[in-house]
C-alpha cells in the first residue's frame, strides 16, 4: 500500500477488475451503480455550478456598486459644471410655448 496522498483535484479511477458480466464481486449490479455514481455526481455538479454562480453574480455586484459609488461624485460634479457653463437656467423648451406681454394681434 503506498503512502502517498492523492491532490485533492486527481480523480479517483476504480482500478480493480471488473468480470465479463459486468459484476464485481458479485453483489450488486454494477450499471445500477454506474447509473447511481453518474446521477449523483450530476446532481453535485449542477449544485456547486449553481453556487458558483449565485457568488460570481454577487461579486460582479458589489463590484459595481463599489464603482458607482466611486464614480458618482466626479459624474455629478462635471454635470453640474457643464450645466452651469451653458447657462443659470435650464432649456427644457417651456420658454418658446409662454407668451409674452408684448404680443400683438
Amino acid at each position: 500500500m503506498t503512502t502517498e496522498v492523492p491532490h485533492p483535484r486527481d480523480i479517483p479511477v476504480l482500478t480493480e477488475a471488473v468480470d465479463a458480466d459486468g459484476r464485481i464481486y458479485g453483489f450488486f449490479d454494477a450499471k445500477a451503480v454506474h447509473a447511481a455514481v453518474l446521477t449523483e455526481t450530476l446532481k453535485l455538479a449542477d449544485s456547486l455550478l449553481h453556487q458558483a454562480a449565485k457568488d460570481i453574480e454577487a461579486t460582479l455586484f458589489e463590484r459595481v456598486f463599489d464603482q458607482l459609488r466611486e464614480q458618482m461624485p466626479e459624474l455629478i460634479d462635471r454635470a453640474l459644471r457643464e450645466h452651469a457653463m451653458a447657462g443659470t437656467e435650464p432649456d427644457i423648451g417651456v420658454a418658446a410655448a409662454v407668451p409674452t406681454a408684448d404680443t400683438t394681434i
